[in-house]
């Protein structure tokens, strides 16, 4: 079976399909991953990867739609979405410009099924141009029942440019721990294996004192869109707090306007987020959905700060389950993060959705699942 898997232009989005694709691999399929920008760093993972836009970078593209929109932009960056089909026009602004990259990519490689991340539209277009079965993948929390219609409505012209209506075959596969749900799984219930990038760890980081590590990490997008803020409520509530504080920004963050930093506040720049929370007692982050279900598979509480898009969303599940706080960026402060450090039923909970994703279906299973789909 050879698979296309279809991603937007963020590590956020390609990273949550790692473990599913090298598990086709694994099985003996072939892959091939189209995505661009930042999210080219799936190619580090090992896996085959085509640039689908060269020579554009994500941040770019957000640059010119504040500059070109900034309406748009101010709704989409700082909307508080309980429901991703709030979004609607929005939906398909980084998905759109793929479109011929993408199907340029489908022609020469000819999968059987094409893979892609939940809030993509492309794939939709080339998966139904091809005659293959369409497979979703989700991210966290956010629903995805009747986002193909809404791509197809708010990308009509494109779906009419190639004679189109959506995939007759579709399929979904959901990543989010059932007892987290308001209702069932949409499609097949797949266990969260983190994938966060690789690379050598640092020699600190297994180096824990008798304090407490706390984790903080904005992922790669929020920064663009929101500034950094939580970061620096952080950091002025870090000399109260008996903790160690991990700054977890990545390379590609200007952190000099963060002056000088407290003495028990280490800017880590890129440290893929699995690893360290496997020595933290804390993750304070801004929502997102790969940063969200990271510690929910590792037993880590979480303190969030949601900042637009489906940020809302993630963080209400985690704050309505008693695995975390949901906060505003105002209230990040001392007393809160000492709230989630002591009290010991955040862990407790914590624990206990760690122990149900790790009997959820693997990967694996869910890549025989797909293949025998395929086949039907």
């Amino acid at each position: 079976m050879r698979v296309l898997v279809v991603s937007a232009p963020g590590v956020g989005h390609v990273f949550p399909m790692v473990p599913l694709t090298w598990a086709l691999r694994a099985a003996g399929h072939e892959v091939l991953v189209a995505t661009s920008s930042d999210a080219l760093a799936v190619a580090d993972a090992g896996l085959p990867v085509v640039d689908v836009l060269p020579g554009v970078d994500i941040r770019e593209q957000f640059a010119k739609i504040r500059e070109e929109h900034p309406e748009r932009f101010a709704a989409m960056a700082n909307r508080r979405l309980t429901d991703i089909r709030e979004m609607g026009e929005f939906l398909p602004v980084l998905s759109r410009p793929l479109l011929p990259g993408v199907l340029a990519a489908a022609e020469r490689f000819r999968p059987d099924v094409i893979l892609q991340g939940a809030l993509g539209g492309v794939g939709l277009i080339a998966a139904a141009k091809l005659g293959v079965p369409w497979v979703g993948h989700g991210f966290g929390f956010v629903r995805a029942d009747g986002v193909p219609e809404l791509f197809r409505e708010h990308m009509a012209a494109e779906f009419e440019q190639h004679g189109v209506e959506l995939p007759e075959r579709r399929a979904y596969v959901d990543v989010a721990p059932p007892s987290m749900l308001a209702g069932q799984p949409e499609g097949w219930s797949m266990r969260y294996v983190p994938y966060n990038g690789g690379g050598v760890e640092p020699s600190w980081l297994g180096q824990v004192g008798d304090r407490p590590r706390v984790a903080v990490t904005l992922g790669t997008v929020a920064p663009q869109m929101n500034g950094l803020g939580p970061v620096e409520r952080v950091i002025a509530a870090a000399p109260e707090v008996d903790a160690d504080f991990v700054l977890a920004l990545g390379d590609k963050v200007d952190l000099d306007g963060l002056g000088t930093l407290p003495p028990n506040v280490r800017a880590a720049g890129w440290v893929p987020l699995n690893s360290l929370l496997a020595t933290s007692s804390l993750l304070i982050h801004h929502g997102g959905a790969g940063t969200a279900m990271t510690p929910l598979a590792m037993g880590v509480p979480q303190l969030v700060a949601p900042s637009g898009a489906d940020r809302y969303i993630n963080a209400t599940a985690v704050h309505d389950h008693g695995v975390g706080l949901q906060v505003e960026e105002s209230e990040l402060d001392a007393r809160v993060i000492g709230q989630l450090l002591d009290e010991e039923k955040f862990r407790v909970n914590a624990a206990e959705v760690a122990a149900e994703i790790a009997t959820m279906p693997s990967p694996a299973d869910i890549a025989t699942r797909m293949a025998e789909f395929v086949r039907e």
